[in-house]
């Protein structure tokens, strides 16, 4: 892609103030307020100097319904903790509940996450930035019409439903400890969208993902899964990502890359069972970043919240092509970070299971698949529908990155101040275990507290947004 004029920041990235209040319920190892701390630990470095910061329009039904069904979203709309009685037999149909739970102010949640990540194509679409992030998107399993793995609305369907009007050919990779399977599932049948999810498998929610999982019909050869197994570690990931990838790259030859960066792939992390740590973590984002496409980065899983915004954090700068300390800057959430306050982390002494000799037979019958592949698959040429945001002049919420402001009123969705997940419930000796989430996976929160960020402005108009194909398994 062409380098921008120096005007423009080549990373835009995607930031609600009010995404740390939402607050899944007492224990849930979902906390949005992960990506507050990241964003905190990202300003205190100096890295939103060199990007542009905007606040996400919040989606509207129109456009998730560009995928979800629309009782789906007319569900989350309307569904609260105080009415749930009257949607018993529809909570069950949606799969709410349970790991899903109804939580104050549920549906703009999925609002923000999913307006960040229709912004950010939008954004790519038009050539004004070149990479995006939104770390409060990523939530990867949710269905067409059903929750699931803490996940409610797919930002990541939608945000590529958002490229496909501009790129013929789109990569989506993914790297939470989880199987993609919602993404997946959406484009299971056509091969303008490749998926590729590395994670582990056997016995681990989803229970999908399984090596023999390739597409269907026109889609056949275009779904890659990568079945791992515990122990995962930097050197043995990277023996399979990059040969992989590369291989991918040159036979599907993709113009804009979406990349899941769950971080419940690190080690130490209270639901997973990987061994990676920060750096190995963030060379998937070096690797991708290589190929200069459009691209997108969003956050998904990740439950032991410190190292999931120290690795958010240190692939911000990597996207960025900027080096930053191992020393932590001080910042709100300092004490979540002892007693080492660095940036990087230490793999475990856990074995991996992964024998290169499993990691080559994986790799063997992946590049057979892809030998399959028609070198450029084929398009239909067709009007671009309009955009699904009116960006004009760069008119989003932009953040005035010198003024520090307070937080909006604190309201009810704010965590009580006698929780704190890091102190109590994660870490050795935590009162909650990895078992009692099979494995599920999205984010967490905690306690309010004043981070600079975007002033309030009214709204952007939504305009209409013609179908993009979307075909489902």
């Amino acid at each position: 892609m062409a380098t921008q004029p120096h005007s423009r920041k080549r990373v835009c990235y995607y930031y609600d103030s009010d995404i740390g209040n939402y607050y899944y319920g007492q224990g849930h190892p979902m906390k949005p307020h992960r990506i507050r701390m990241t964003h905190n630990l990202l300003l205190n470095y100096g890295l939103y100097r060199k990007m542009e910061i905007y606040r996400p329009h919040k989606a509207t039904a129109e456009e998730m319904t560009k995928f979800h069904s629309d009782d789906y979203i007319r569900f989350l709309r309307s569904i609260r903790p105080d009415n749930m009685a009257e949607y018993n037999k529809q909570m069950q149909r949606f799969n709410v509940g349970e790991d899903c739970p109804v939580f104050d102010g549920l549906y703009e949640f999925c609002q923000l996450s999913a307006g960040g990540s229709v912004a950010a194509a939008v954004k790519l679409n038009k050539q004004a930035s070149e990479i995006c992030i939104n770390w409060g998107g990523g939530l990867h399993h949710a269905k067409k019409s059903e929750a699931s793995g803490f996940c409610y609305v797919n930002d990541i369907v939608l945000g590529i439903l958002e490229l496909l009007k501009y790129h013929q050919r789109v990569l989506y990779i993914d790297i939470d400890v989880h199987h993609g399977d919602g993404v997946e599932e959406a484009f299971y049948t056509t091969d303008r969208v490749m998926t590729v999810s590395f994670h582990k498998y056997g016995e681990y929610f989803p229970g999908t993902g399984d090596l023999r999982d390739i597409g269907a019909g026109k889609g056949k050869y275009y779904a890659v899964n990568i079945p791992l197994r515990d122990g995962m570690d930097d050197e043995a990931y990277e023996s399979i990502f990059v040969p992989i990838i590369s291989k991918v790259m040159e036979t599907f030859q993709p113009s804009a890359v979406v990349l899941q960066c769950g971080a419940d792939s690190l080690t130490g992390d209270r639901l997973g069972c990987f061994n990676l740590t920060v750096k190995g973590h963030g060379k998937c984002v070096e690797f991708v970043k290589k190929y200069n496409l459009p691209f997108m980065m969003v956050g998904g899983g990740g439950y032991t919240i410190r190292n999931v915004s120290r690795a958010w954090t240190f692939e911000t700068s990597v996207a960025l092509g900027v080096e930053i300390a191992n020393e932590l800057p001080y910042n709100d959430y300092f004490e979540y970070f002892g007693p080492d306050f660095k940036l990087h982390i230490s793999p475990s002494n856990m074995a991996n299971q992964n024998t290169p000799e499993y990691l080559e037979k994986i790799k063997t019958r992946l590049f057979e698949n892809l030998r399959m592949l028609p070198h450029a698959p084929g398009v239909q040429v067709q009007a671009i529908p309009e955009d699904a945001i009116n960006d004009e002049s760069d008119n989003e919420d932009k953040v005035d990155k010198d003024e520090r402001l307070h937080q909006k009123d604190v309201d009810k969705r704010i965590v009580p101040e006698n929780e704190f997940s890091d102190s109590e419930d994660e870490g050795e000796g935590g009162r909650r275990d990895n078992r009692s989430y099979k494995g599920r996976k999205r984010p967490r929160l905690e306690k309010n507290a004043e981070t600079k960020d975007v002033e309030e402005k009214p709204k952007e108009d939504v305009k209409e947004k013609t179908p993009v194909e979307q075909e489902s398994r």
